[in-house]
């Protein structure tokens, strides 16, 4: 298990990508690759304060540096960071410690704009492209039981989608999904119960 001191050394060292890769060790965010080009600090100093606040660690320093970071790397026209996955991931960084403000409003409106007519969202910020149930999964895995985020979103439409298209999803989508489905508060878990045996 990864301590403070460790994640204050290699976030001082600029160790970005082995930061992460030591916050992410067994977690469902471990999947995706992240961009570290981009922004390489992001994805890893919203995991240190998802993991600082898990601790009950939220006083600490550090913690206040690894926000002032997340706010930093905000896009000031688009209030997203970058891209769907790394906003979520820094929204519910944001909302650790039951954080509130402009910046996650900003960046669960960047979500709520991205997310497509049937409920899910695109791999990368472009509305046009078509959407990914994988991404989505980790959206609805990463958010589904924050009240604000279902608020801002077509929280309702996201659950149908994957009740719907559930036979169809690969096996490292579905388990993502079971994932969410214990996050968006079992809601739909017992929708598909349900579902199951009206079948």
């Amino acid at each position: 298990m990864i301590t403070v001191r460790q994640i204050e050394r290699d976030w001082n060292v600029r160790n970005y990508e082995k930061l992460f890769r030591e916050l992410t060790a067994n977690r469902p965010e471990a999947t995706f690759c992240y961009a570290f080009e981009e922004n390489r600090s992001t994805p890893a100093a919203a995991m240190g304060i998802i993991r600082l606040a898990e601790l009950s660690q939220s006083y600490v320093p550090l913690y206040a540096k690894l926000v002032r970071a997340v706010l930093a790397s905000q896009d000031q026209r688009d209030g997203g960071w970058g891209d769907v996955v790394v906003t979520a991931l820094c929204c519910r960084a944001l909302l650790a410690d039951k954080g509130q403000g402009v910046a996650l409003e900003r960046g669960l409106t960047y979500l709520a704009d991205l997310q497509k007519p049937e409920g899910i969202w695109p791999a990368v910020p472009v509305r046009r492209l078509p959407a990914d149930p994988y991404v989505s999964a980790f959206v609805l895995s990463q958010l589904g039981d924050e009240p604000g985020f279902r608020e801002a979103i077509r929280f309702e439409e996201a659950l149908r989608w994957f009740e719907d298209h559930a036979y169809r999803l690969d096996e490292e989508t579905k388990t993502l999904w079971s994932r969410a489905q214990l996050r968006c508060g079992g809601r739909a878990a017992q929708r598909g119960q349900v579902q199951a045996t009206i079948w």
